[in-house]
């Protein structure tokens, strides 16, 4: 009894906060932002800046510190987004958007009836784009409770206003989502994440990384049109967003083949803005020689990065 009533006072304080004004969260995340910046002590900072290092081993010391300064603040303002997008109505959200550069392709995609997988990375505020889509179509998306009870009833309780069917992490939810793409419906895959077990080894940035093949396995079994969607947020206080076709490659060859393809995709977009990519992801210890590397030395870290990457390259020459 005591643990519900802690979880509905939790509830009424998330969405307390989530009705302020998105503008506010903005300003909040401003502050905190500029706090990690300046003091780089935060666990955070750490493993943003190592990421970037990695990706990017070229690049100069200054340049490298701005691009962190930039994505700390861009990666926390997307935190404070999400809690004022998942607050407002669908309505409210959908005039958030304010430029749609490529919306004929989801148009042409649904007119096909063949299903669409969108590719939705951890870029920019991806949030905002459910209520958009879901005007068009029903969507099937793979859901991972989150642990706070409060917090997941709160996002929950989003999601289904937009219509959208949440099926579990597991193999159950993944047939739910061939049967829906099979019938013409629509699914957002995050392409970045490493999988609980297993999964191929695909290059990431020229490191070989455990990788789910699950995206390119729908695409490939159902022949669902992929595209690629994000957002980024603008200077008049809303988003713009972007959908893109995904190399038509990635439905020929192998699962693994495909994963491939949806890495390059994700890595160009990266490079195109990588202001704008959420890094605080420790994605490259999914490689057995790297396991470690957010717990050790940075330089250490970066040297055994560098024995992988060089070992790679030679066993691809």
């Amino acid at each position: 009894m005591t643990q519900s009533k802690s979880s509905s006072t939790n509830y009424r304080l998330i969405k307390l906060l989530s009705r302020q004004p998105i503008q506010l969260g903005r300003f909040m995340a401003g502050l905190v932002a500029g706090l990690v910046n300046t003091f780089s002590l935060s666990k955070l900072s750490k493993i943003i800046s190592l990421n970037i290092q990695i990706v990017f081993p070229e690049m100069e010391a200054q340049q490298r510190q701005q691009l962190v300064r930039k994505a700390i603040h861009n990666e926390l303002t997307s935190y404070f987004e999400f809690l004022s997008i998942w607050g407002a109505s669908n309505q409210k959200n959908i005039r958030r958007i304010d430029t749609i550069h490529g919306e004929h392709y989801l148009h042409d995609a649904l007119a096909e009836k063949k299903g669409v997988v969108l590719v939705v990375p951890h870029f920019g505020t991806w949030e905002v784009m459910n209520a958009w889509v879901a005007q068009y179509s029903p969507m099937t998306i793979l859901y991972k409770p989150v642990k706070n009870p409060a917090a997941d009833q709160f996002v929950r309780d989003a999601r289904s206003r937009e219509q959208a069917h949440l099926v579990p992490t597991d193999e159950s939810g993944v047939r739910q989502i061939f049967k829906a793409l099979k019938q013409g419906g629509t699914t957002a895959i995050l392409p970045d994440h490493t999988p609980d077990h297993g999964g191929d080894m695909i290059e990431y940035f020229g490191i070989p990384l455990a990788s789910s093949s699950l995206s390119a396995k729908l695409i490939q079994k159902t022949k669902a049109k992929a595209l690629l969607l994000y957002t980024m947020r603008n200077d008049q206080d809303g988003f713009d967003m972007y959908i893109e076709p995904v190399d038509p490659q990635v439905y020929e060859g192998s699962a693994e083949h495909g994963t491939r393809i949806l890495h390059q995709t994700l890595e160009q977009l990266i490079r195109r803005y990588p202001e704008h990519y959420h890094w605080s992801y420790k994605r490259f210890r999914a490689h057995p020689a790297l396991k470690k590397i957010y717990d050790i030395d940075e330089h250490e870290a970066l040297a055994r990065v560098a024995a992988v990457r060089q070992q790679t390259q030679q066993e691809t020459a």
